[in-house]
């Protein structure tokens, strides 16, 4: 028996404290090695983009990996790598946690095209704008005070799961 899935995700994942740390040169570098790393993973990336204090990859993920252990692999080797290759980066870190969003097949071609135009989006929105209309889009069963605290800045740690405490 085969197992067939289709599991497309619009992940948001932003740097500690929001730090505005992926310059557009670090952009240029960062995206096509998370591209890789989701290869080596079995992984297929969709599009990948984001501005300089966050990320949003659409990625297709296989049946043997869960959501978490996608995105652990993908900010803990990037990380990793930035380390590694750019050492002023040293201080360089992703904030704990991740949005993820499951899109339907139908929704691929607008995730793309908001990924693509995120440089222009966040001129004029801002990323608690972004949040409130990504959670009503999608439905999303949580407190959208938790979903906030989720990005918040200031490094604390009220709810760091898109997954509703219990």
């Amino acid at each position: 028996m085969h197992s067939f899935v289709s599991c497309l995700m619009h992940c948001v994942f932003s740097t500690k404290e929001r730090r505005r740390l992926i310059t557009p040169d670090l952009q240029e570098r960062l995206y096509p090695y998370l591209g890789g790393i989701a290869r080596e993973n079995k992984m297929k990336v969709l599009e990948i983009g984001g501005v300089e204090d966050h990320v949003h990859a659409l990625i297709s993920i296989p049946s043997t990996l869960s959501i978490a252990k996608a995105m652990q692999l993908l900010k803990g080797n990037s990380s990793k790598w930035i380390h590694e290759t750019f050492p002023k980066k040293r201080l360089f870190e992703w904030q704990e946690g991740y949005g993820a969003f499951s899109i339907s097949a139908s929704g691929v071609t607008r995730t793309v095209r908001y990924i693509r135009s995120q440089k222009e989006h966040h001129a004029h929105h801002s990323f608690r704008d972004e949040l409130m209309r990504v959670s009503k889009r999608t439905a999303f069963n949580t407190n959208l005070g938790c979903l906030i605290d989720f990005f918040r800045p200031c490094g604390t740690r009220h709810c760091y799961s898109t997954v509703p405490q219990r």
